[in-house]
């Protein structure tokens, strides 16, 4: 019978889970977006990735520093945003959020490295008609 040892699993997980989510509010309070984003989206949180982005734009220098913060990410994470951003552009109330995000990848990606991500064909495809 595997049965308590399955139970200890899935708590362990939700107590990680927990603590993680502690974790990305303690980061947002903190603000430190660059691991707060990052965090975000090794959970798999479009959401709370928004959010972040919200957060770093109603800062001073708010463009700037989601640039600062997006350039910093790495190649999966820039991948993941382009994912979630997609959805974002979709609604009139996050579509300022995903242009931000758009334009700084734009500006910042060579045109090869953009062409290298996985999903990018997709993603300009549902972009273009909102954007």
């Amino acid at each position: 019978d595997v049965t308590e040892i399955e139970e200890k699993e899935a708590q362990a997980k939700q107590e990680e889970q927990i603590m993680k989510e502690q974790e990305l509010s303690n980061l947002l309070h903190e603000k430190r977006y660059l691991k707060a984003l990052g965090l975000a989206i090794s959970l798999d949180r479009p959401h709370t990735v928004l959010m972040v982005i919200k957060a770093i734009l109603k800062e001073t220098d708010g463009r700037k520093r989601l640039e600062e913060n997006i350039v910093r990410l790495r190649r999966d994470q820039k991948e993941a945003v382009l994912a979630f951003l997609v959805t974002w552009n979709t609604n009139s109330r996050n579509c300022h959020e995903a242009q931000a995000v758009i334009e700084t990848l734009l500006k910042h990606e060579a045109p090869d490295s953009l062409l290298q991500y996985s999903g990018i064909k997709s993603a300009v495809e549902s972009l273009l008609p909102y954007t």
